[in-house]
């Protein structure tokens, strides 16, 4: 690979010193020693074992090899400058085909309306969206980006946080006015709580007021580990939820659901897009960049972690 890139790079050497006929005007307009541009033709020469060119202290000419090969690389260089000026429009406009992994809850409530956007503002982008919690292996599977909410665990990928999206907690009307509203973090030991399963934080919540913070174990019926089932349990009064707020908003508006403690909130969870490598495609980071615009207005926003 190295010698054909070599191979390459001396080919367009080549027609550079034909362009001027001359191997000071190449070299000068090249910006690089005479001697340097004499001996790369010199060895592209011995590589194909024949001569090019004739040379004299006056003048030079193409050999009739020469003349044969120059047209030849001609059509190479061309054919490759255009490759490169296509990729450079590539990565300079976000365009072609966009695949992303996130999780179910992310995508379907909070994150449909934004792609929505996002694709009305880049018409030469397509999408492919993968809704699935499990870890995607980007490169292997050929994923453009990783949605993904929680703790940056050790990994090889390269991560942008996105958001800091806070929880709060939540009940149905009717189970608040069966059960009572909470007045203190310390009650919620006497109510159902929609927790997330055991070997998680899910049995220990913990609240935080302003510089107060508060341990609370809860207990309940039920432990989930999806934040659309929780929020539809709570709904159907099973239970006080703590949700992320970009889920509740219609929940408020249509009354199905009720802030409860309002003046407390859970630790804010970080959301991460993931990607294989730092170097991207316009797409994917005309993507990244629309997603951390548009979520700081749910909370504190996508700063390096």
């Amino acid at each position: 690979m190295a010698g054909a890139r070599e191979h390459l790079r001396d080919m367009a050497l080549f027609v550079d010193v034909v362009n001027a006929m001359s191997f000071t005007r190449a070299a000068e307009r090249l910006g690089m020693p005479k001697s340097s541009l004499s001996r790369r033709i010199a060895l592209l020469e011995r590589a194909i074992g024949v001569r090019l060119l004739n040379r004299t202290t006056r003048s030079l000419e193409l050999t009739e090899a020469g003349a044969a090969y120059h047209a030849r690389c001609v059509e190479i260089v061309d054919a490759a400058e255009v490759a490169h000026e296509e990729l450079a429009d590539l990565v300079r406009t976000p365009r072609g085909h966009l695949r992303v992994s996130m999780l179910p809850d992310l995508g379907v409530v909070f994150l449909a309306p934004l792609l929505a956007t996002f694709a009305r503002l880049h018409p030469a982008i397509s999408f492919e969206i993968d809704l699935s919690p499990r870890r995607v292996d980007l490169l292997a599977e050929g994923y453009d980006v990783a949605i993904r909410a929680g703790v940056l665990a050790d990994s090889s990928m390269t991560a942008r946080r996105l958001a800091m999206m806070e929880a709060s907690l939540y009940a149905a009307p009717a189970y608040l006015a069966a059960r009572g509203v909470p007045a203190h973090p310390g009650d919620l030991a006497e109510h159902a709580c929609l927790r997330l399963p055991l070997g998680s934080v899910g049995g220990r919540w913990r609240l935080i007021r302003g510089d107060e913070t508060i341990d609370v174990d809860v207990d309940g019926s039920f432990a989930v580990n999806n934040m659309g089932m929780t929020r539809r349990l709570a709904e159907l009064g099973l239970g006080i939820a703590f949700i992320h707020r970009y889920m509740v908003q219609d929940a408020l508006d249509a009354g199905t659901l009720m802030p409860v403690l309002p003046e407390w909130t859970l630790p804010p969870t970080p959301l991460y897009a993931f990607t294989a490598t730092r170097l991207l495609p316009a797409k994917v980071r005309a993507f990244i960049e629309f997603l951390v615009t548009e979520l700081r207005a749910w909370g504190r926003g996508g700063q390096a972690p």
